[in-house]
């Protein structure tokens, strides 16, 4: 066998290699799109899975201690902030209670969460007065600085408390995106700040409709 021949052999045995992988890999894709329900409904590169969100225990504005199956028992749109937030704060969890409202009105419910990444200040009862003025059913958590730490990890989500200089007036870094999460099938999309509460309110209506 002559080395041309060897090379001509070599390179179609690549070639029938390359195949064969190019046609498992498009074989996957295609089968993680089969098997995604929600691909019709998902607009974010962020796909639902078991790496965001988790258990958590916390406590509500009435001063119970609730689990998430108990908080997110229908779909749920949770956001991480705090009560001392000056502006992004109320805009997006307004937002979020708008969407739940038009939701509302196709005869489907929807809870907006809410999860205080300052937990010295935010305590039960100041909680309380925030979904009372936020309105629309809205569920306010806080908790131990462990607590509020245990359920900002498990969504992936990012909060840093400046120090205090003494007035009790320090602000809070966090992330602002909206999780929508699922019974059943846990966090399956996220929302950044620029979404509408008409855009939310479809995207849920979707992901409700295929779940």
């Amino acid at each position: 066998m002559t080395d041309r021949t060897l090379m001509r052999l070599y390179a179609g045995s690549a070639a029938a290699l390359v195949a064969v992988l190019l046609g498992g890999l498009l074989f996957l894709v295609l089968t993680g799109r089969a098997e995604d329900r929600f691909a019709a409904c998902r607009e974010s590169a962020v796909a639902g899975g078991a790496t965001i969100g988790g258990p958590f225990t916390l406590v509500d504005q009435t001063g119970r201690t609730v689990t998430d199956a108990e908080v997110l028992a229908a779909p749920s749109l949770v956001y991480f902030g705090y009560t001392f937030c000056p502006d992004v704060c109320p805009m997006d969890m307004a937002r979020n209670v708008a969407a739940a409202d038009l939701l509302g009105g196709r005869g489907l419910k929807t809870t907006p969460v809410f999860i205080s990444v300052d937990p010295g200040r935010d305590t039960p009862a100041r909680l309380a007065d925030w979904a009372e003025f936020l309105g629309g059913g809205v569920v306010a958590l806080t908790g131990t600085e462990a607590q509020v730490g245990e359920a900002v990890r498990a969504y992936r989500a990012f909060a840093k408390v400046h120090e205090d200089t003494g007035d009790g007036l320090y602000v809070v870094d966090h992330s602002t995106f909206t999780y929508l999460t699922l019974p059943g099938h846990g966090f399956v999309e996220v929302f950044r700040r620029e979404a509408t509460p008409e855009g939310m309110a479809d995207a849920v209506a979707c992901f409700i409709g295929a779940s």
